[in-house]
């Protein structure tokens, strides 16, 4: 086997490993951005644990082949393409993603894999406006902590006016 073949088939062997690791896939296409826009973006994702990273489309399409993802095919992936990988968070890719597009309209969201399921550009932006799980569980939090605070609240005010009753 040739060495080019031998590259090859150990990156297709890596897509196939994330795709299937990872909880969810986000497809950009990133032409147009600087090395600089890059890089802040690559940064961006390293800090929220998410792998980006650039791989050519025909071994995107074999991997996914082997997967069994018939979405990443001839007609859907073409172009300048990324992916960025996420592995714990699901959101936290396209949140990412939609976040610098807004700031950089040259970076396009163009598709996803989210759980299995295959994720258009409108579904990939839907998802990136969900609260992170951080956020979600303050929420939650805040949410149940209420009815406690106006309980504690309305036996202080009644201690308070049951002294004033006293002293009268």
């Amino acid at each position: 086997m040739s060495k080019a073949i031998e590259t090859k088939s150990a990156v297709v062997s890596e897509i196939v490993e994330k795709l299937q690791k990872s909880s969810a896939t986000v497809v950009v296409d990133y032409r147009g951005l600087t090395v600089e826009e890059v890089t802040e973006l690559r940064k961006q994702m390293r800090e929220a644990g998410v792998d980006y990273k650039v791989y050519k489309n025909t071994l995107v399409r074999r991997a996914a082949k082997e997967v069994g993802i018939e979405q990443f095919n001839d007609e859907l992936l073409v172009g300048t393409n990324a992916f960025a990988f996420g592995f714990e968070d699901a959101v936290a890719p396209a949140r990412i993603l939609k976040k610098f597009a807004e700031t950089h309209p040259k970076l396009e969201l163009k598709m996803g894999i989210v759980e299995g399921e295959f994720y258009d550009a409108s579904k990939i932006e839907a998802l990136a406006s969900i609260p992170s799980r951080e956020q979600l569980i303050a929420k939650l939090l805040g949410s149940l902590k209420a009815p406690v605070s106006n309980f504690v609240y309305l036996i202080d005010a009644l201690a308070k006016k049951e002294d004033d009753v006293q002293e009268a």
